[in-house]
């Protein structure tokens, strides 16, 4: 079997965070389920990757974090989108837009 799964581009995994948290906030292992869900299991983030993600994200101020009890009743933190963090999403999501179809315009050319 062949494994289709890719790896992220560099830079790209905040964006994923921010966005799948602008939806409702979430814990760490939510998150990463989330995306490999929505990739249709395309796309999967390590744990060594998204917890030093998600705690950068903090320090900046675009999410923050309380704690809570996840579906099976286990203590868990669960992660939102501050205002802050609502702008970063719309700028990263349009700087992405503008890259994507940038690249596909190279790889379109004749």
């Amino acid at each position: 079997m062949t494994d289709t799964r890719l790896d992220l581009p560099q830079g790209t995994l905040d964006l994923l965070i921010l966005r799948t948290l602008s939806l409702t906030p979430m814990h760490g292992w939510a998150i990463s389920e989330r995306i490999q869900q929505v990739s249709r299991d395309t796309l999967q983030v390590p744990q060594g990757s998204l917890y030093p993600a998600l705690h950068r994200l903090e320090r900046r101020g675009w999410i923050k974090a309380r704690w809570g009890a996840s579906d099976n009743n286990r203590k868990a933190k669960f992660y939102q989108l501050t205002r802050s963090g609502e702008r970063q999403l719309a700028n990263e999501t349009r700087d992405w837009a503008r890259l994507s179809d940038a690249v596909a315009l190279v790889l379109r050319m004749s």
